[in-house]
């Protein structure tokens, strides 16, 4: 195979148990609860009361706020609650619990969308509410709408899952194929980007296959991208694929590329035809501690406690719950948690499978620097930090992170550099507001 460009990368564990578990749908659970943070930017407001009955489909979140996306009911039912979350980032947001009559009553108003010109069609993807459905939860609508949207030349569409264990966006690549397709060809066509390449790590030879023949006489190349981590990271998919660089603070538009998930574009297909907004989302389920991994189609705002009993439940105690890959997913405490949006696995798992290590004292090896994709130099950002040198962290180009955990990986020190990342960036923007 031939590849056109390569950025650092490392070899991790790819641990795909699932692939060859096509999804099966979940049953609908008792209650959701459905979270108004569900996107990049600020969250919704609930647009429903305690005591409402709601449909399937039915918006019961929105906002104003450029950088939105409205939020649906994926069940049917009565709303019980509206309740103050947590999110994973610490942060505090609405949440709309309702409970299921188990009708699964869709809303009347839900039919296709009317779509004449390009205000339209944009138009219809907010009404989706269709956000990044790979992990940043960015909303589409904004992201096909660029200012320069004259000059975007390349639609990326991400199928890399780089990440060990998550098989969702594979199974989507090979049981949606036409709908993978399809949305891909909605987006050129409403959007008039010439072109599209999708990006596959070789690692799915089937999916690789299956999707050029698909897409065959289209403006649609299926690029084969090496299995090394993190090639399905937004920017690392750019430059593997234009061998352009999108340079610090800037958005792949500026590069004159958008970048969207192949389970978005499957989805927009679905969207357009039927009108149902994104109210479940396809997720791998894994991890050494499931009774039964697996690929699962999910109401939006089930409890993860939930998903893990529909897997048959934990064969043993989990040490560990992560959204997410164990790269870059994020730890969860609280097993109520609802599933959001942009959830692509769930993960349970002993120390077996993912061990905690003490961290020990920086030997100055360098293997952080040379993992790095960025070519930045985590040891350093770590002593600029700690001594919160904001001009040195400036200088060390930390906001460059993608919090892709190749530094931490391959330390042998056992550093916890991705978290040093993520706080020094937090104290270049607190030292910004002053």
């Amino acid at each position: 195979m031939a590849y056109k460009h390569s950025l650092r990368s490392i070899r991790v564990p790819h641990l795909k148990y699932t692939e060859d578990c096509a999804a099966v749908t979940m049953p609908v659970p008792q209650t959701v609860s459905i979270s108004m943070s569900q996107h990049m930017g600020p969250p919704c407001t609930p647009t429903v009361a305690v005591g409402d009955t709601v449909l399937v489909g039915q918006v019961i979140g929105d906002s104003t706020a450029f950088l939105s996306a409205p939020i649906h009911a994926s069940v049917s039912g009565k709303v019980t609650a509206i309740n103050d979350l947590v999110t994973a980032q610490g942060a505090v947001c609405k949440c709309v619990v309702i409970e299921a009559d188990g009708e699964q009553t869709v809303d009347p108003s839900i039919a296709p969308p009317e779509i004449g010109d390009f205000d339209s069609f944009i138009k219809a993807v907010r009404a989706s509410g269709l956000v990044g459905l790979g992990g940043a939860g960015f909303p589409t609508h904004v992201k096909l709408n660029p200012k320069n949207r004259a000059e975007i030349d390349t639609l990326l569409v991400n199928g890399a899952e780089c990440e060990p264990f998550i098989t969702s966006d594979y199974r989507t690549m090979m049981d949606d194929t036409d709908d993978v397709v399809d949305g891909i060809r909605q987006v050129l066509a409403h959007t008039g980007i010439p072109k599209a390449v999708i990006g596959i790590e070789d690692n799915k030879p089937k999916a690789i296959d299956k999707l050029k023949k698909a897409v065959a006489g289209m403006p649609i190349e299926v690029l084969p991208l090496r299995a090394t981590y993190p090639k399905g990271a937004e920017k690392v998919l750019i430059y593997e694929a234009t061998g352009r660089v999108v340079p610090e603070g800037k958005l792949p538009s500026d590069v004159n590329t958008i970048v969207m998930n192949v389970g978005s574009a499957a989805f927009l297909s679905r969207y357009l035809k039927t009108g149902m907004p994104l109210v479940s989302k396809k997720i791998t389920v894994a991890g050494n501690a499931v009774a039964k991994p697996q690929n699962v189609i999910v109401p939006i705002g089930t409890a993860f406690q939930d998903i893990f009993d529909f897997c048959g439940g934990f064969r043993e105690e989990p040490d560990k719950v992560l959204m997410g890959g164990p790269m870059m997913g994020i730890a969860v405490h609280d097993l109520q948690a609802p599933l959001l949006k942009n959830n692509n696995a769930i993960l349970a798992s002993t120390t077996a499978e993912m061990p905690v290590y003490e961290e020990t004292a920086c030997i100055r090896c360098g293997r952080c620097v040379r993992a790095c994709p960025f070519l930045l130099m985590p040891a350093a950002i770590e002593r600029a930090y700690e001594s919160r040198n904001v001009e040195l962290l400036k200088e060390l180009k930390v906001n460059l992170c993608m919090e892709c955990g190749c530094c931490a990986y391959s330390c042998p020190a056992r550093r916890h550099l991705v978290t040093t990342n993520k706080l020094a960036k937090q104290l270049l923007r607190e030292q910004g507001k002053k």
